[in-house]
């Protein structure tokens, strides 16, 4: 059997196999403290952070694809900005696009999330390392195609020889720590329109407002909802599936 074909039985494998995992509440804390150590300290999230600002830009790649607009290509920079480049002659493709870059990590932590509860870690893995696959042919710098490789070559190493636990507790933690970069972005997203005013004109709420003509309070205003939403929804999930 060819390398390729085993790696493509254990993506097929991932769709059809659940597994479930009960997460004792000492490992909750753990993996909760973990997620918070990723994204708090400057240190630990100048790295972590790379990686939820690679999800924030396939958020905008792939609802540019969802409206039928073509993809250029993206960066990722080391000061954690991100550009897309995307046309086509829909407004409302833009705005789509534009709108789902920051509530991707939330909206991709609570599908993570539920798929552990749900026992289809495996599902939510195989999902994931073929979008990973297929974002290589977006980006256009090292930074970004390194960000890319790495998490691809992971997530592929994951199928391939994970146990199913470790594929549960892996997606679980995954999906927790994106869900706490989700809202530290949206934080951090708050505060340059707040007091560092200088550096709005990257803000995506900015670029929306300048596009639309909807005020930049609006589009913060459906990013706090949708990233507070999903975690609300990825904790009422957590409590749900404690095996005290």
């Amino acid at each position: 059997m060819t390398l390729f074909q085993t790696w493509w039985d254990a993506v097929v494998r991932g769709f059809t196999e659940t597994h479930t995992t009960a997460v004792p509440l000492p490992a909750l804390l753990g993996i909760l403290a973990c997620a918070v150590v990723l994204s708090i300290p400057r240190v630990t999230w100048r790295w972590f952070g790379l990686y939820v600002t690679f999800v924030h830009e396939l958020g905008h790649a792939y609802a540019a694809l969802m409206t039928g607009r073509f993809v250029h290509g993206l960066r990722i920079g080391l000061d954690h900005s991100g550009r897309l480049v995307s046309s086509g002659r829909s407004a409302f493709g833009a705005a789509w696009s534009g709108f789902w870059g920051y509530p991707a990590p939330a909206v991709v932590g609570l599908g993570l999330i539920a798929a552990f509860a749900a026992g289809r870690s495996g599902a939510a893995m195989s999902v994931g390392a073929l979008i990973l696959l297929v974002s290589l042919i977006f980006l256009r710098n090292l930074t970004g195609i390194l960000v890319a490789v790495v998490s691809a070559a992971v997530a592929q190493l994951l199928i391939l020889f994970a146990a199913p636990a470790t594929m549960n507790y892996v997606v679980l933690a995954l999906g927790v720590a994106l869900s706490v970069g989700g809202v530290r972005d949206l934080f951090k997203l708050a505060r340059v329109h707040t007091s560092r005013r200088d550096r709005i004109g990257a803000s995506d709420a900015f670029i929306l407002g300048r596009t639309t003509g909807l005020p930049a309070f609006v589009w913060l205003t459906g990013f706090t909802v949708v990233i507070l939403g999903c975690a609300a929804a990825s904790a009422w999930l957590l409590w749900g599936m404690l095996a005290l």
